[in-house]
């Protein structure tokens, strides 16, 4: 465990000054070769696939955040969920959230399950469910918390320990959290997963994927991934994301104040339904958010009714942009229906609570009255 609080630890993991220049910006180091000092020796690199030295600084970075052993970079968030899965072998069972991403599931079943791997969904919510579906092959759980975009919560600490009393690991997605308010291996989870693209990044100007592990096995195990399969994040991507960590605890800090402003606004608003947001005290999971989390974040979704108010709530806006993914400084809303999850089939959406009203915001740092007051104009044409 680091020493220092956690805004001190953003600026300065893996962010030391360069030790040749002493640059305090990690210089992006834009080669795909390094001179060999020999036969089978080198000063730490020898093709960038296998190692960059941009890359090693935001590795070490993403590790101190999430205090684990190794950090891993990889060229998208999906690309880090191709990595996790890829040393199951066929006859493994694999458990997997039932409300998770709809590109988790297309990369599952359409790719994952032909590999021989039995793949099953399982409400993650419910304890009982997740023991109930572990059997003797089960090798890994994997869980999104908070889910994407319904908000439901899965109890990190207990479903670890159900797990690991069988032998089985548990990754989680801690994407919509990121490392500030949400520690799932100190919860006793065994892999994070994040998609740097969201608040990592934070600025919306990258994409890029990661992998924590707990172990020095799982160092091994990913560094083979990222060396085999190649899809690595690139040195210049690495740099903005060491550029977003600096200031990754103050950005949060504002998205959440922001969050907790317009989910008490939209909670009281009549033309509004279904309003997820584990900050208020009348989601059904809060008590567990204030215990597993450190805050409730600035993401949550609501019910319109229909597609065509949906629609023409988007069409409203002024501030909030009509646009997939979040965690940028700019707010973001989406239908999730046809943007996040127009993967899955109607049946499968349905089974996750997804309708065509759902729309899923994304706040950001603007100003939270000039929030409020754009989504108040919109709401009005509904």
């Amino acid at each position: 465990m680091s020493p220092y609080k956690y805004s001190t630890l953003a600026v300065h993991a893996g962010q030391y000054p360069d030790p040749q220049t002493g640059a305090v910006n990690v210089p992006v180091y834009l080669s795909s070769t390094f001179e060999l000092t020999g036969i089978g020796t080198d000063r730490g690199w020898d093709y960038s696939r296998a190692g960059n030295p941009t890359r090693d600084r935001l590795e070490e970075a993403l590790a101190a955040l999430e205090g684990g052993v190794s950090g891993h970079a990889f060229a998208s968030g999906m690309a880090a969920i191709a990595a996790l899965v890829a040393p199951l072998h066929a006859g493994d069972h694999l458990l997997c959230s039932h409300n998770v991403y709809a590109g988790t599931v297309r990369l599952f079943n359409q790719f994952v399950r032909h590999q021989g791997i039995d793949i099953e969904y399982v409400d993650t919510s419910n304890l009982e469910a997740v023991a109930a579906a572990i059997r003797p092959a089960t090798k890994l759980i994997h869980i999104e918390t908070p889910s994407n975009p319904t908000m439901v919560l899965s109890d990190i600490h207990a479903i670890s320990e159900i797990a690991h009393a069988k032998g089985v690991e548990v990754s989680v997605d801690n994407t919509f959290m990121s490392p500030v308010l949400q520690s799932p291996l100190a919860l006793g989870a065994d892999i994070v997963m994040h998609s740097t693209t969201k608040y990592l990044n934070g600025h919306s100007d990258g994409i890029g994927g990661a992998l924590i592990g707990s172990t020095p096995e799982h160092k091994e195990r990913f560094l083979l991934v990222q060396k085999a399969a190649g899809a690595i994040l690139s040195p210049f991507e690495c740099f903005l994301v060491l550029r977003g960590i600096k200031t990754m605890p103050l950005r949060v800090r504002q998205h959440e104040e922001n969050g907790r402003a317009v989910a008490e606004y939209l909670s009281t608003h009549a033309k509004v339904s279904r309003l997820a947001y584990p900050g208020l005290k009348s989601h059904p999971q809060h008590e567990l958010a204030v215990r597993q989390q450190k805050g409730f974040g600035s993401m949550m979704s609501f019910d319109l009714g229909s597609r065509e108010k949906a629609g023409r709530f988007l069409g409203a806006l002024k501030i909030f942009i009509n646009a997939e993914s979040l965690g940028g400084v700019e707010s973001l809303a989406s239908h999730s229906a046809t943007t996040t999850h127009a993967a899955l089939t109607d049946a499968e959406r349905a089974a996750a609570g997804i309708t065509e009203g759902i729309i899923r915001l994304s706040i950001g740092i603007e100003d939270k009255e000039d929030l409020i007051a754009d989504l108040e104009q919109a709401l009005q044409t509904v």
